[in-house]
């Protein structure tokens, strides 16, 4: 049986921390910034840590 590949589109946008953590960007920052507030553009700017059950199956797609 073959190896599985890696999903590309998603290991661009996670990474995979020292502890197993699947780090990635928070949602809502792509556009319409004027109309949010300093205090929330500089959260969204952070990374944010994926639930457990979301990154067990990041990790199984990484093939990690």
């Amino acid at each position: 049986m073959p190896k599985q590949k890696t999903h590309k589109g998603l290991s661009k946008r996670v990474k995979i921390t020292a502890t197993g953590k699947v780090r990635c960007k928070r949602a809502g920052s792509g556009h319409l910034m004027s109309s949010k507030n300093a205090k929330r553009r500089r959260r969204l700017s952070s990374s944010n840590i994926m639930n457990r059950t979301a990154a067990k199956t990041a990790r199984t797609v990484l093939c990690k």
